[in-house]
């Protein structure tokens, strides 16, 4: 609001005292900037990075994860180490963690973790208790969504759906410039969206989950056996890894297709036909203007979305009276869910110091004038 002379009021607080004015223009300038760190757990590896407020990352550590029959504490005790070394270079404010797993809707606690011991897991204090910092818990598949919706593929569409397709298939909406967790943090588990009735078991106990035929594991599964039932045209996927067929991997199929193999092309063709499928699902229940598409598999590029566009525009409820959404590759690859918890815990860090900087105004005021001299003990001084 500006007043009638042209100028403008000081900055307030929550709580309505006046910044001066100095400190207001330092947070205008500068609160999108204040760099935080990321952190990206995974099944085999735990990647750290400072992320500064353009979603560059600045410096990044990686380590791997600590066995999942090891206790929690375990893996709190890298985290921690992996930040305290990147404090020692950087002046963090803030630390989101990206997690697999069920996050609550407070983003406190880790409900179930499938790749570590965390069973309803307090990280969020524990963590902050260790490194007296503010700390988010954030499922990594909403993080990576958050990521690419901030800096990346997603920029400038505000509803936007993320399928990431890993091992599994995770994923994140974002919509009018917030992440959608659902009603118990728990949505975007697209994964588990039952496409064949009584088909594939999948580990979450159903049949016929759609990460059973658009995944990492899918394109192995169908590959290997392939070669195992010595299929002539799986003969050159063979001869890549000496005729053994368990060293058949997503990325050496990946690679054979782009080198124009035909067994690997209809394979990945077969894995995007069941992506596009499971888009115009997700089209009829959320109508996102674009989806993007993450995770190892999406390095295909085109092998891969190609086959997607058609099956989507095939199967889409009411083709050809409506628009469709874009289908996109996600451009962060692997470091997507550490930028985004990065970001995400950005805003706790503004809090963070405003607050602080409101209480030493505050106690400054109060020492000039003598009034509340009793009630001063609570104060935190900014450099401590």
């Amino acid at each position: 609001m500006t007043r009638q002379d042209g100028s403008h009021p000081p900055a307030r607080t929550r709580i309505g005292r006046e910044l001066s004015s100095d400190y207001a223009e330092y947070v205008r300038r500068t609160a999108l900037r204040l760099p935080t760190v990321g952190i990206d757990i995974g099944g085999t590896k735990i990647a750290a990075g400072v992320v500064d407020g353009e979603g560059r990352i600045l410096e990044q550590l990686r380590t791997e994860t600590p066995h999942k029959s090891k206790s929690p504490k375990v893996v709190e005790d890298v985290i921690t180490e992996l930040v305290l070394a990147l404090a020692d270079r950087h002046d963090v404010h803030a630390v989101g963690i990206g997690a697999a797993g069920f996050v609550d809707a407070q983003r406190a606690r880790v409900l179930f973790a499938p790749h570590l011991s965390w069973r309803n897991e307090p990280l969020q204090g524990a963590l902050s208790d260790r490194l007296k910092l503010p700390v988010i818990v954030e499922n990594d598949a909403n993080a990576a969504a958050w990521a690419e919706w901030r800096f990346g593929a997603g920029a400038g569409e505000e509803h936007l759906v993320m399928v990431n397709l890993g091992t599994g298939i995770g994923g994140a909406i974002v919509r009018g410039g917030r992440l959608e967790r659902g009603r118990y943090g728990m949505a975007g588990e697209f994964g588990h969206m039952t496409v064949v009735p009584g088909g594939h078991r999948c580990p979450c106990g159903n049949r016929g989950c759609w990460e059973q035929y658009s995944s990492g594991n899918a394109l192995v599964r169908e590959a290997r056996e392939l070669a195992a039932a010595e299929s002539p045209i799986a003969q050159p996927l063979l001869d890549r890894v000496d005729g053994d067929v368990s060293a058949i991997t997503g990325p050496l199929v990946t690679e054979a297709a782009q080198d124009g193999d035909a067994c690997a092309m209809e394979l990945l063709q077969e894995i995007g036909q069941w992506l596009g499928l499971g888009l115009a699902n997700l089209a009829a229940a959320l109508d996102p203007g674009r989806f993007v598409i993450g995770g190892g598999v999406s390095a295909a590029g085109e092998l891969l979305l190609g086959p997607a566009r058609e099956a989507y525009r095939r199967n889409l409820t009411g083709r050809g009276f409506r628009p469709e959404a874009e289908i996109l590759e996600a451009r962060l690859g692997n470091t997507a869910g550490l930028i985004g918890a990065a970001d995400l815990a950005r805003g706790r860090a503004r809090r963070f110091r405003t607050v602080k900087r409101a209480r030493v105004e505050r106690a400054e005021r109060l020492s000039r004038t003598g009034v509340g001299r009793r009630r001063t003990q609570w104060w935190t001084p900014l450099e401590h």
